[in-house]
């Protein structure tokens, strides 16, 4: 495969199963990427993440932007390089990080203006063109283009202007980004309103016809932002549907910021390839697992004596070497050894997971295992 290339190897109903490669190895689909935002997964070793087959790994623009410095990651060869991992990375661009900051930060048509108060307060403010020159040092494989976040609820007016400055956004990020070692992807944004999130997609492939008429470059995936800021996720299905199968076929498609298991399977039906979380790895160290039979809280008294394994359905080392009693214990007594086999856990949920997804799409029987799912214990995951 080509650089890039996105080869779909089989689809059920909208579900689909894909191939991408790139210049650290090739990834499938559909897939939950572990999120590793200070260039480490929180209690997760490099050789966890090989024994997770995690395939893409993030880290965050903004972090290391802060703390290291881009320019120290670069020197290192790269944020792989840097953290010592030799597989696939994306890099988020720090957009939904400064939507954080909330009053500390301020965009303009320009870019973004804001206070770092989560490190020395410093005042910053970038340009797409600075962005995409900061994940360039960075290195990941795929790096996402600067873009505005708006939560929920918003006025529409709030909406439109953060949509319409969100494609802008993507047109300079494309004519800036110039490595050809790294995809980018735009990003859709629209809220929760149907017909912004289509025209969202529209102009990002009206940018990337110009771009290509120019000689310039394509899209090489595309994001879905703007859902999980604050709606149930009832309401992100209202249109997230529509807005990923708006998007070219021959991509992929990540929701970004999504990480609970039923959103994940119900997701792959709608026609989405990737997602990413930190929720697997917070809830671990807060002592909550995923589990076939629900989400399970480990705090819970009735766990005291329980001396079977997490969870039986499960193969992951976790499971299959501690007990319930001894991993209640450990949350107890604030043990980090607890929140690591937890999110140890946790991860190989969502990847194995997101691995018998994939297996049912090549079987073509995505619908049944839908079905299989949303009727069982494991579906309660709130």
């Amino acid at each position: 495969m080509a650089l890039f290339d996105y080869s779909i190897q089989g689809t059920s109903g909208h579900a689909r199963a894909g191939r991408f490669q790139t210049a650290h190895g090739e990834f499938t689909t559909p897939l939950f990427m572990p999120v590793g935002t200070h260039a480490t997964v929180k209690g997760i070793t490099v050789d966890d993440l090989h024994r997770l087959d995690a395939q893409v790994v993030l880290a965050n623009t903004y972090h290391l932007y802060m703390r290291p410095g881009a320019d120290v990651v670069a020197e290192a060869g790269g944020v792989q390089d840097f953290m010592g991992y030799d597989g696939p990375m994306l890099t988020d661009s720090g957009g939904f990080q400064l939507f954080s900051l909330g009053h500390l930060m301020k965009t303009d048509e320009g870019g973004v203006a804001f206070r770092a108060d989560d490190y020395d307060g410093s005042k910053h403010y970038w340009t797409p063109e600075q962005n995409m020159a900061i994940q360039e040092q960075l290195g990941a494989d795929i790096i996402m283009q600067l873009d505005q976040c708006v939560g929920y609820p918003a006025t529409r007016q709030q909406v439109e202007a953060s949509t319409r400055l969100s494609w802008q956004w993507a047109e300079r990020c494309l004519a800036a980004h110039k490595r050809a070692d790294q995809a980018l992807f735009g990003i859709v944004q629209g809220g929760m309103h149907r017909d912004l999130r289509l025209r969202s997609s529209q102009e990002l492939q009206r940018i990337e016809r110009e771009s290509l008429a120019a000689g310039g470059r394509r899209f090489d995936g595309f994001g879905i932002g703007g859902y999980s800021v604050g709606e149930d996720h009832a309401v992100m299905f209202e249109t997230l549907g529509e807005t990923a199968r708006s998007l070219p076929e021959d991509r992929p498609r990540y929701l970004m910021g999504v990480g609970n298991p039923t959103t994940l399977v119900k997701a792959v039906a709608e026609g989405v390839d990737m997602f990413d979380c930190v929720l697997p790895t917070r809830t671990g160290r807060m002592g909550t697992a995923f589990s076939s039979t629900g989400r399970m809280n480990l705090r819970n008294a009735k766990y005291a004596r329980d001396f079977g394994p997490l969870d039986p359905a499960c193969s992951c080392r976790t499971c299959t070497g501690y007990s319930r009693a001894y991993l209640r214990h450990l949350v107890k007594q604030n043990e980090m050894l607890g929140g690591m086999l937890l999110s140890y856990h946790n991860l190989h949920f969502l990847i194995d997971l997101m691995a018998r997804a994939r297996q049912a799409v090549l079987a073509d029987a995505y619908g049944e295992f839908l079905a299989e799912w949303m009727a069982g214990p494991g579906a309660i995951d709130y």
